[in-house]
């Protein structure tokens, strides 16, 4: 079952996908599904002996381009619609015991171009309203795949979270004449105490009203509203700048030419016994309070940046390169 129940407490969309709970759960690493297939070995997702970065649909999508009606009825005060959207996931490496920020900035680089091409092919489906391009980190926010990898959600609405911040966006533009994250942006490179990192390109800063013990918010330097605004320059700038959740501007609102500005979020708690529970999902998008939040001032510190193929697989718009828009290859046929 996927499908999408009205929250009228709230005033937002709840997917329920109960066939997620069938997802396989922490494999041993030699039966990782997310792996390259090996000569004589475990089949895996990606039939081919290596690649470099591959994307192909979920196999347990929250949301489907073609989803099945509703299970139930809705009423009037319980609407019910089909789980439209698409869910797709991204491999950063085929080195099983790699993460994001261990890879190389050139590997970043090409991970935020096929970013780039993903929003710019979800973002023109009719259906879609938003791209969140996302990444969860640990067991203790429900992973159960340890290979590194993010997702991709195009969302038949706009999350709440994010239509709050547009809406805030728009009040300050119309009261100061200016952009909000400029400002934000602004006010936080003159206080200086909370920036981490900087380049031509962006700012890595923990913000003010931080609402987690450890949260790091990154914005390009430059009003920009999606990620296909982005120069090639500002593309590596990013690459020095890992990120692993990216707010940018709707799919209703991506040609208004004084819309929101791009930047990305990156959250995460402890829950006991030194485990740390980064946050990188839907989650952020929705409402949490901060237990045991630190003082954004004690956390910021500055640090200093590190310094082929593209397997792309699943649905209408697979393709195996960049430039190149093929069916997809019946080796890439894993959905996770």
């Amino acid at each position: 079952m996927s499908e999408l129940r009205w929250n009228p407490l709230l005033g937002e969309w709840v997917a329920t996908a109960t066939h997620r709970q069938d997802r396989t759960f922490l494999p041993p690493a030699d039966y990782c599904p997310l792996c390259p297939t090996r000569p004589g070995g475990f089949p895996t997702e990606v039939a081919e002996r290596t690649y470099d970065i591959a994307v192909f649909e979920n196999r347990f999508p929250s949301l489907k381009s073609d989803p099945p009606e509703p299970a139930i009825e809705g009423t009037e005060l319980y609407p019910v619609r089909p789980g439209r959207g698409v869910c797709e996931v991204v491999l950063y490496t085929p080195n099983h015991t790699s993460t994001l920020a261990s890879e190389p900035v050139e590997q970043i680089y090409k991970l935020t171009q096929v970013w780039t091409d993903r929003f710019r092919e979800l973002g023109a489906l009719p259906f879609v309203d938003y791209v969140f391009v996302f990444e969860n980190k640990g067991e203790a926010i429900g992973v159960t795949l340890h290979h590194p990898h993010g997702q991709i959600y195009a969302y038949p609405f706009v999350p709440p979270r994010v239509a709050r911040e547009l809406a805030q966006s728009r009040a300050h533009r119309g009261a100061t004449g200016r952009c909000l994250v400029c400002d934000i942006v602004a006010e936080e490179k003159r206080d200086g105490r909370r920036v981490v990192a900087e380049n031509e390109s962006f700012v890595a800063y923990v913000p003010f009203f931080a609402r987690y013990p450890y949260e790091v918010h990154v914005a390009s330097t430059r009003h920009l509203q999606a990620l296909t605004d982005m120069r090639d320059e500002e593309l590596r700038g990013r690459g020095e700048r890992l990120v692993a959740a990216g707010h940018q501007v709707p799919g209703a609102a991506q040609r208004h030419p004084r819309g929101p500005h791009l930047d990305e979020r990156a959250a995460g708690e402890l829950v006991g016994d030194g485990v740390e529970r980064e946050q990188g999902d839907a989650e952020t998008d929705g409402e949490r309070l901060a237990d045991g939040a630190v003082g954004a001032e004690g956390e910021g510190r500055r640090v200093e940046a590190g310094g082929g193929e593209v397997l792309l697989g699943g649905g209408a718009g697979a393709r195996a390169g960049l430039a190149e828009q093929p069916g997809a290859p019946d080796e890439v046929r894993g959905q996770w």
